[in-house]
């Protein structure tokens, strides 16, 4: 059962609520993926069975297609959020971590054909590894976090949060705007350019630059 875990792997207390994410937030991707750059921010969710511990091997489905690896900064929630501006959101974030934001791409392919929503593709159970949290005061300005993922020994996704269209304070307060942030809620920013199928078998190593590296495998279930 996934729980919020800090940078020693020790339990936060706090409760695990709901996954928001953020779509198209970096540049490079939007242009990879050949979409268009959104005037408001993209915003979709993922339920707690998509939780799971980054630690344990990433468990992608065997029979829907390709699944993408998408690395993103997580954002832990530590206090409830409603209409809030950027320094009561910067106030109520505990810690930073890296999530995958695994998708589907087959199937997030047709349903976009259809005029579907996505949550075949982007809500499916354990669709979210995330790591353990860096405490806030431990990160000296979120607009410099750099981030990475390797997979096989290859770098696939270099990320940096100053390349970020919208900043994460900012993305945070405007979450709060359409809807309550809970404590225990995660927040995922969106993901750099770089994102591709997984393969049973992969080994992959997430890292937040300066904090911990994560290695692990994909296992086809």
């Amino acid at each position: 059962m996934y729980r919020h875990l800090d940078n020693l792997e020790l339990p936060i207390d706090l409760p695990v609520g709901k996954v928001v994410c953020v779509g198209r937030n970096y540049l490079d991707h939007v242009k990879e993926m050949n979409a268009q750059v959104s005037e408001q921010a993209m915003f979709f969710m993922k339920p707690v069975t998509a939780l799971t511990p980054m630690y344990n091997p990433v468990k992608i489905p065997a029979d829907k297609g390709e699944c993408h690896n998408e690395i993103e900064i997580a954002v832990l929630i530590k206090d409830r959020l409603c209409n809030a501006d950027e320094d009561a959101a910067e106030a109520a974030i505990w810690g930073v971590g890296l999530g995958l934001d695994l998708t589907l791409r087959d199937v997030q392919a047709n349903l976009k054909k259809q005029g579907h929503p996505w949550e075949r593709a982007k809500a499916f159970d354990a669709s979210c590894p995330v790591s353990g949290f860096i405490p806030a005061s431990q990160i000296p300005d979120f607009q410099d976090i750099r981030f990475s993922l390797r997979v096989n020994d290859e770098n696939r996704q270099l990320g940096h949060t100053k390349d970020m269209m919208r900043g994460i304070c900012s993305l945070v307060a405007e979450i709060s705007e359409s809807f309550t942030l809970e404590s225990g809620d995660i927040v995922l920013t969106g993901t750099p350019s770089g994102v591709a199928a997984l393969a049973h078998g992969d080994n992959i190593e997430a890292a937040l630059d300066g904090h911990f590296l994560i290695q692990t495998n994909v296992v086809a279930v």
